[in-house]
């Protein structure tokens, strides 16, 4: 899946038809929390994104979920990606014979939901979507979903059948795609969506920037890996092309830059070689522990959100969908949204938000058993289904959860996960059911079909 690094910029007063930002929005791929030095890994150097960190406001829990299908499904919606059943990467994988067996996944994402897109374009933006969607193939692309003007394309090059050419670096393809998007289209509103397949395994990167960090030296107590370095680098490089063609279009005043990746930060390739940490957090991308759920996210706008600003309270990617309607002063949906507008935070990181929980429901079998869970104010609970077995953390003294404290704090236990089941009802979610070809010596086997081990 991809991780989600979040760019946002906002207004301080009422957003005036005449006021109405461009907006950007750059998504990574699998990128974890910990990897970008404005989130503490030095040894990678990003230093356009660390500019834009510096120039906006900077999220320090900012989620999204724990696989990439469901992120994208519930970003380009605002509605949970439970209530369509896409909680698992299209199309998903099979263990068939462990103890449970997981929802099918659809194949797409329906087209009657109504995408921010369709929302913009109605409200008189130019829309562009370059990169990876996930959310469906033939007849379910971007372009049935808002998106005027698309390219779709995955993997970290291309070749000449799509870029025309030769073979071509993605980061870069996808960035020339977006410079003369912007440049068509500065004279009028925008959304552009950046969907980048860096830095999500197999590993690349250019001879130039693999050379550069196999030479220099590792900082302890990170992983160093060169190649994953690098190509995160191709991703800064990206952003910092684009950032300074909104410059040079003379409209970064009113310009939204969003960046930030799909789930957290997958450790390993396959094969098992660990090619990063997520580290303070636990776990990775497939799973509902921090690691795998919690992202890096940056929010500019110069001259509206505060230069140079951490924001701490919790938000999720549902969120957006209803930021930006508000900041475009688009038209809402048909459909309810679940998330909250982030207007307020963005003009102060210290505003209160009308909510204090957040749910995840992952039915499937990926870096972990099927589970849910549910975080409310400093408290998580995550809940297995396979067992049953509840784990309880306080976030705020502990985020990397290591003190599991639901035996403790087993009132508190309780009265979360019946708020979990009450949110499942809710949003109609799909559970597992008991898997009559339970086998416990085969219950790791991945099956071929429906998926296989595409995504890891």
């Amino acid at each position: 899946m991809r991780p989600f690094i979040i760019l946002l910029c906002s207004v301080f007063g009422p957003v005036l038809a005449a006021d109405r930002p461009n907006i950007i929005l750059i998504l990574a791929d699998d990128l974890g929390w910990a990897d970008l030095p404005a989130y503490g890994n030095s040894f990678h150097e990003t230093p356009h994104l660390d500019r834009l960190a510096r120039d906006g406001m900077r999220f320090t829990h900012f989620y999204a979920g724990p696989v990439c299908s469901p992120t994208r499904a519930n970003l380009q919606s605002g509605q949970d990606q439970a209530r369509f059943g896409i909680t698992q990467h299209i199309p998903g994988h099979r263990r068939p014979f462990a103890k449970l067996v997981d929802p099918a996944v659809p194949r797409q994402l329906p087209l009657e939901v109504e995408t921010f897109a369709e929302r913009l374009s109605a409200a008189g933006y130019a829309t562009g979507y370059f990169g990876k969607w996930h959310l469906g193939k033939e007849g379910h692309g971007p372009g049935e979903q808002g998106w005027q003007t698309v390219l779709e394309c995955q993997g970290n090059t291309q070749p000449p059948k799509i870029t025309g050419g030769e073979t071509r670096r993605t980061a870069e393809f996808l960035t020339a795609k977006a410079l003369a998007f912007i440049e068509a289209n500065k004279a009028r509103p925008f959304l552009l969506q950046v969907s980048h397949s860096a830095v999500h395994i197999p590993l690349s990167t250019t001879p130039g920037l693999l050379a550069k960090y196999q030479s220099k030296k590792p900082v302890p107590g990170k992983l160093c890996n060169p190649a994953y370095a690098g190509l995160l680098e191709e991703l800064d490089q990206s952003v910092g092309r684009i950032v300074e063609a909104v410059g040079k279009a003379g409209v970064a005043q009113d310009t939204l830059i969003l960046f930030l990746s799909d789930n957290g930060g997958i450790e390993h390739e396959q094969g098992g070689r660990v090619v990063t940490s997520n580290m303070p957090l636990r776990g990775e991308k497939g799973t509902l522990y921090e690691g795998g759920i919690r992202v890096p996210a940056i929010a500019c706008w110069p001259g509206k959100t505060p230069a140079g600003s951490l924001c701490g309270t919790p938000v999720i990617t549902i969120d957006l969908y209803p930021t930006l309607l508000e900041l475009a002063r688009a038209p809402m949906p048909k459909q309810p949204l679940d998330g909250v507008s982030l207007a307020s935070l963005l003009r102060d990181p210290r505003a209160m938000l009308n909510r204090d929980t957040l749910h995840w429901h992952l039915p499937h079998y990926h870096h972990s058993t099927p589970a849910g869970a549910i975080r409310r104010g400093g408290w998580k609970l995550i809940e297995f289904f396979e067992t049953g077995a509840l784990e309880l953390y306080n976030l705020d003294a502990d985020p990397g959860e290591l003190n599991n404290l639901s035996a403790s704090e087993e009132g508190r236990a309780r009265e979360l996960q019946a708020a979990l089941a009450a949110w499942r009802r809710e949003v109609g979610a799909l559970m597992p059911v008991p898997n009559p070809a339970h086998d416990p010596a085969r219950a790791d086997e991945l099956a071929k079909g429906r998926g296989g081990n595409a995504e890891l």
